[in-house]
């Protein structure tokens, strides 16, 4: 593994490029559906999403490149499962509608009225579900983002870390995700609608163990020794 980021010019213009793309995105969504700039829930949105993006892409260029270039891939690739590319053009879909019915709900319409102690709740769960996602990534190298077995990465089971609790620790990071950010946004709406989230990322996780359980060799020892897949002692 090379120490630095410099040392993958292109991964890291890669890198650069995608998340610029994708914030720009989030902006324009966000900004556009709520019909004006002066939102400032969504500018501290925007600027975690910009932090936690760029601080967890160059630590990944540094501790694993070989992860951040899976992260990299695009969500429908050659030998994910079929089922799993139909879920990420849904999830992908809902998602945008789901920025512009914040945007709507808080601030075009203002449907919504969250208290400030509220949406400050948010924003430190959105904080606890980045750090979930950073300790799933320095355990697990093979945290692609879409179901396959990386067999030409040695793919093994990982049991450390978050892992040892929860078989699902990335996931359990997007639930917080999920709740936090409508939360911070201010919308109510929001958050009734990340219940539909929550439930295609359990299916998600459920469909995956039975990918892993036939193709990956020790998961459902794993599996059967770690009985929780996203909350300890609740599911």
């Amino acid at each position: 593994m090379d120490p630095s980021p410099q040392a993958h010019p292109g991964l890291m213009r890669k890198f650069i490029r995608r998340t610029t793309i994708s914030l720009l995105l989030l902006g324009v969504v966000l900004f556009g559906s709520a019909g004006t700039l002066r939102w400032q829930a969504a500018w501290v949105y925007l600027a975690f999403a910009a932090a936690i993006s760029f601080a967890g892409g160059f630590w990944l260029a540094r501790h694993d490149p070989g992860l951040l270039k899976e992260r990299l891939g695009s969500l429908i690739q050659r030998g994910q499962k079929g089922w799993d590319k139909l879920l990420m053009v849904v999830m992908l879909t809902l998602w945008l509608s789901w920025l512009v019915l914040m945007g709507l709900d808080a601030k075009r319409y203002h449907w919504s009225h969250v208290p400030l102690y509220a949406q400050a709740f948010g924003f430190v769960v959105l904080c606890l579900g980045s750090y979930l996602v950073w300790l799933t990534f320095k355990t697990n190298s093979y945290a692609a983002p879409v179901i396959k077995i990386q067999k030409e990465r040695g793919h093994r089971v990982v049991t450390t870390g978050p892992y040892a609790y929860v078989r699902h620790p990335m996931y359990a990071g997007a639930v917080l995700f999920m709740v936090g950010a409508p939360l911070l946004l201010g919308s109510w709406l929001g958050l009734l609608a990340a219940v539909l989230f929550i439930v295609l990322i359990g299916v998600r996780a459920v469909l995956e163990e039975r990918t892993l359980k036939a193709e990956l060799e020790g998961y459902a020892e794993y599996a059967s020794r770690v009985r929780y897949r996203l909350v300890p002692r609740v599911w």
